[in-house]
């Protein structure tokens, strides 16, 4: 990039939250997600009569108070956590006197992407880098934030260029990132018997479909053991936060967190690398209900290494994927 050159910009996309902690936020937020073919594949016809006499009339309260056990004063941690990432960013790229400009936006919600687009291109940025915050690509992720971004030029006369970055899976700063905050964690609270890696799953179907987001998170899991030198008896990678009735990609998280015990495991540190930013999924999910599985079936230490959030290194990740992607703007 030219000194003289306009200015690019940066937009990074996570996938969204409810504004509040109510049973109306999260029923506008899961309406809007639940939606998406990307992300439920079901016939829509079908899928239109589960979603809206089924799931919208049940499941928005239960959800609610599940957000409410983790909201904090800030706000959704979620959004919290991002927009740090996106602040972090954008002091980096200042530091370094590079004219790249950064906007956070979510699929899903807000920030939405249209407006962050506008206000990329109100800064004068005529190219624009998406940067999904989805390490790993799956359809029902990284796709979706494709298909947002274009949908969101449906009516703009002068469309920016755009480039996409794809996958970080296996990105050396990303493993260097996550690595550190394991050694980090392990220094302070000691090592446990079993490194758990837990990701967010996909129907199986999905996979069989070609999706290939089960193969990526493989390929962050042995990255991220190498790195710390684990051998296979050390860790296990897992997928959490399945729905429905459809068969999931396995093992299942709590169900292996609950066969732990009976093979001698009683302490277990676990951690979702799938996730950047701190969520219900991390912060509920796996923090609080699955420790409360595993301590039932008689474990006996169960810590949550946190998500990467506003982690230098991390930062520093997302930092060198800019620079990449944008050579020669």
């Amino acid at each position: 990039m030219s000194d003289n050159a306009a200015p690019c910009g940066v937009l990074l996309v996570n996938l969204g939250t409810p504004d509040q902690p109510t049973t109306g936020s999260v029923r506008r937020y899961l309406r809007e997600f639940l939606s998406d073919a990307r992300v439920i594949d079901t016939p829509r016809l079908i899928w239109w009569f589960i979603l809206n006499c089924v799931i919208l009339l049940v499941r928005p309260a239960k959800v609610a108070k599940l957000y409410q056990s983790i909201w904090t004063e800030q706000g959704s941690p979620l959004m919290v956590g991002s927009q740090a990432q996106a602040t972090a960013l954008q002091h980096s790229f200042s530091q370094r006197g590079l004219k790249l400009q950064v906007e956070l936006a979510m699929t899903y919600g807000e920030p939405n992407i249209t407006a962050a687009m506008q206000r990329l291109r109100d800064k004068g940025c005529g190219r624009i880098l998406v940067l999904p915050l989805y390490p790993q690509y799956s359809a029902t992720t990284t796709a979706a934030v494709m298909d947002a971004v274009v949908a969101s030029q449906r009516n703009v006369r002068d469309v920016p260029e755009l480039r996409f970055v794809k996958s970080y899976c296996d990105h050396p700063s990303y493993i260097k990132a996550l690595a550190r905050s394991v050694r980090d964690y392990w220094q302070q609270h000691g090592q446990a018997d079993k490194l758990l890696m837990s990701f967010h799953g996909i129907p199986k179907r999905y996979a069989d479909a070609g999706d290939p987001y089960p193969i990526e998170c493989g390929r962050t899991a042995k990255a991220l053991a190498d790195a710390l030198e684990l051998d296979d008896s050390r860790w296990v990678m897992t997928y959490q936060s399945r729905f429905g009735p459809a068969e999931w990609m396995q093992p299942y998280t709590d169900i292996t967190l609950q066969g732990f015990p009976s093979e001698g495991i009683k302490a277990v540190d676990i951690m979702s690398p799938a996730f950047t930013s701190d969520c219900l999924e991390t912060l509920e999910e796996l923090k609080i209900q699955n420790s409360e599985l595993f301590m039932e079936a008689g474990g006996e230490q169960y810590r949550y290494i946190p998500a990467l959030n506003d982690d230098a290194l991390f930062v520093e990740c997302l930092l060198e994927l800019s620079i990449q992607h944008t050579q020669g703007w």
